[in-house]
């Protein structure tokens, strides 16, 4: 298992941000599960697709899901890594920790991970506005996944990043 990673951000003050980023465990669902539901990038017509999300203790058992905190333990963010095949299935970054460099600190350690893995590149079905923040650290489009009703009402952009 990967030691915990601690970083500083610049922002938030005179200090920076430290975040730590570790492995989640079971006990963290809880809070993963409610930063997906509240997430104000998935209010409106996009509501229905996280209102009854849970990410549960077999989800983290299974699949490789990082956390970061910051020094108070205050979720910032997190992601879930599947390695076979490859693909960043979520990816949260907490409301008001936006704009911190939370997003791309978690990239970083996820294409860090997956090259340690032996992957070559993730892919990626985004949610359409996170679009833009995708190709921003790297990614490119590689085509359109099609709505997926009743579970999914839109299309959505499928990307990979390359990790190589």
């Amino acid at each position: 298992m990967r030691e915990p990673l601690t970083v500083a951000l610049p922002g938030g003050g005179r200090r920076g941000v430290r975040v730590r980023i570790a492995r989640a465990a079971a006990r963290d669902t809880r809070r993963l599960t409610r930063l997906v539901r509240n997430s104000r990038a998935y209010e409106g017509h996009y509501a229905a697709m996280v209102a009854g999300y849970r990410v549960g203790p077999d989800y983290v058992e299974t699949h490789e899901v990082y956390l970061a905190t910051g020094d108070d333990d205050r979720l910032l963010g997190f992601y879930a890594l599947v390695l076979s095949p490859p693909e960043l299935d979520l990816m949260f970054v907490a409301d008001n920790a936006q704009g911190l460099g939370i997003g791309r600190c978690l990239i970083a350690h996820m294409k860090d991970r997956a090259r340690e893995a032996g992957v070559e590149a993730v892919r990626v079905v985004s949610h359409p506005p996170a679009e833009g923040f995708y190709l921003s650290v790297g990614a490119h489009r590689t085509g359109t996944v099609q709505a997926a009703p009743p579970a999914v009402l839109w299309d959505r952009p499928e990307l990979l990043i390359p990790v190589r």
